[in-house]
């Protein structure tokens, strides 16, 4: 022990230090845990910047904590996709339309569908059997280059062919959080857009909010009338 004597202030302090990092972070958990639930039950998001770092930092322990306050791991990455898209906001809208890109999944369209894949995704026949063919009418129109894709490596086979600043995603949750954070590493400003329903076929988009985004920071003059309705 007379051996230890000497070490004994340093091994206290290291002590102390680990058990004030242990309780930090605890309390970080449940002040991040509160905002997530506020953000959920409110749909407002408060101090996004830090809730973002927070819930990445703490990843692991933010699950456990929404799990064991009733919490599924859906709303989770909800959370992250929302606090994204909202520091996102103000870069996507400075990125003219001519530097932006839609990726829509393949499994949006319809079981009949009678499109072909190509060397840049689905070639839609606009044929009416689904939503798609009308909503990438109107995004080509606002100006948008649209791909309808099968797969991720569709997404980064076209981001290296035309080099959007900036881009669109819609897709399950899972795969949303994933591009976005994709996006984030390569320095593209993404925005995610979580499918309605879930599935391999016959999903749904939430399409009013991709025209909601879809019309951020564009002139409203340029805005087509059926779309002026998602201008804010």
């Amino acid at each position: 022990m007379s051996l230890l004597n000497p070490y004994m202030p340093v091994i206290t302090l290291v002590g102390e230090l680990t058990v004030l990092i242990i309780l930090s972070i605890v309390i970080s958990g449940f002040i991040l845990l509160i905002l997530a639930a506020y953000a959920i039950k409110s749909g407002n998001l408060l101090f996004p910047r830090f809730m973002r770092a927070g819930l990445l930092f703490l990843e692991g322990l933010m699950r456990a904590l929404f799990r064991l306050f009733g919490f599924e791991d859906s709303d989770f990455l909800k959370i992250i996709v929302t606090l994204q898209n909202t520091l996102n906001r103000k870069a996507f809208m400075a990125v003219p339309i001519s530097e932006r890109a839609v990726f829509i999944p393949h499994c949006l369209r319809s079981n009949a569908c009678p499109a072909h894949l190509h060397d840049e995704g689905l070639k839609c026949r606009e044929c009416g059997l689904c939503r798609v063919g009308e909503g990438k009418r109107l995004l080509e129109i606002l100006g948008y280059r649209v791909f309808i894709i099968p797969g991720s490596s569709f997404i980064k086979r076209m981001i290296k062919r035309y080099h959007p600043r900036a881009i669109i995603g819609i897709g399950c949750l899972m795969e949303v959080k994933e591009g976005v954070e994709m996006s984030t590493q390569v320095d593209i400003i993404a925005m995610g857009i979580v499918n309605l329903s879930d599935g391999c076929v016959e999903t749904t988009a939430d399409w009013d909010q991709v025209f909601r985004i879809a019309v951020l920071g564009i002139d409203p003059k340029d805005v087509p009338d059926e779309m002026i309705k998602y201008l804010e």
